[in-house]
């Protein structure tokens, strides 16, 4: 080994969903949104000034910011743009995560949380959820250093009450709860009215899957004037222009489209409580996903060997060999007719185990 890497920070990376590059693949692994974002991105994305490019983009985020404003009913001030939720996610760790006492999280949950905390030395502690995959609220009343938690889960798809929401937020008012809301609008409940009574609440959301817009890289929070202040700081010490110019015009016409917007997560959602019907018939078993994947186990046949099958078969699914969720897939919701063949295949397959 050079002598160099005496001086390296290393890390455990997170690992993304893969991304095939051939057409023939039904992609149905990494919770992107099947359906291609508002009409009036494309319009506006048709009539953009590219000559703008060779100019730096507002570091504010001004036109993006005042869209996202005034669809959510809160002040410019409460609302901090970032590259993706990850981004803002980020941010949020290094601002707020600072103490030397651990950061509170869900032992099954987004795989990234305790990268970041790896990445920027955060003690941290996971929480375990139950035996029926909720959070138990009592394990946060312990001393911490923050707490985050996504609103519904990942991979799981469950949706806690809000009551339990602000059962966590109550206790823990000397440190920032966050809520990562990256799935809430395929049926679940914001938090966003709890920031009127809680100060320490910071609210995440993307663009990612229900504004069909992923590889814009498109994240964004909500909070108390201070906390957005605070994450500004951060963020104008590592990067001033961290959002192009192409991504705060389309994003800003993908939230001027609301009908277009309740209509595409109306579809995803209608089509996920379709192929949970299916799958109860075929022996598989999930808790009830209120987001735009289904975290699904067989009755008798291993998660791994259904996982190769369908990636065999050119069908995308995400597996993870880890404790507790090593026999479940999470299977992203696309179009009719792409969870329509996912089922054909299976009913096949389930059949030559019956």
């Amino acid at each position: 080994m050079m002598k160099w890497e005496d001086n390296v920070r290393r890390v455990v990376p997170y690992v993304a969903g893969e991304q095939p590059d051939r057409k023939s693949v039904i992609k149905l692994n990494t919770n992107e949104c099947p359906y291609p974002p508002a009409p009036g991105v494309a319009r506006a994305a048709a009539q953009m000034d590219w000559s703008a490019l060779r100019l730096y983009p507002d570091s504010n985020t001004s036109l993006l910011v005042n869209e996202l404003a005034r669809y959510y009913h809160v002040n410019p001030e409460q609302i901090f743009v970032g590259v993706g939720s990850d981004d803002v996610l980020a941010m949020a760790f290094m601002t707020f995560f600072n103490s030397e006492k651990p950061v509170l999280f869900p032992d099954v949950t987004y795989s990234f949380y305790d990268v970041w905390a790896e990445l920027f030395r955060i003690p941290y502690k996971l929480c375990a959820l139950d035996d029926n995959w909720h959070i138990c609220p009592d394990d946060y009343r312990q001393q911490n250093g923050g707490v985050i938690f996504p609103n519904p889960n990942a991979p799981t798809g469950l949706m806690e009450d809000i009551k339990t929401v602000e059962e966590i937020i109550a206790v823990n008012q000397d440190v920032v709860v966050i809520v990562d809301e990256a799935y809430v609008d395929f049926g679940g409940t914001s938090a966003l009215p709890l920031l009127e009574k809680y100060d320490n609440l910071l609210i995440v959301q993307t663009f990612s899957k229900s504004r069909a817009m992923a590889g814009m890289r498109i994240g964004f929070a909500i909070g108390n004037e201070r906390l957005i202040r605070y994450l500004n700081d951060v963020k104008f010490s590592f990067n001033s222009y961290t959002m192009n110019m192409p991504a705060q015009l389309l994003g800003a016409e993908a939230v001027r489209d609301d009908a277009y917007f309740k209509s595409i997560t109306g579809k995803i959602t209608a089509t996920r409580e379709r192929v949970k019907s299916e799958l109860k018939k075929l022996g598989f078993w999930f808790p009830d996903s209120m987001a735009n994947f289904i975290f699904a186990s067989h009755e008798t046949i291993p998660a791994s060997r259904i996982f190769h099958a369908l990636r065999d078969a050119d069908i995308y699914v995400r597996y993870w060999d880890k404790p507790r969720i090593c026999n479940f897939l999470r299977i992203s919701v696309g179009t009719d007719s792409q969870m329509d063949c996912l089922l054909d295949f299976l009913r096949d397959y389930v059949g030559k185990y019956r």
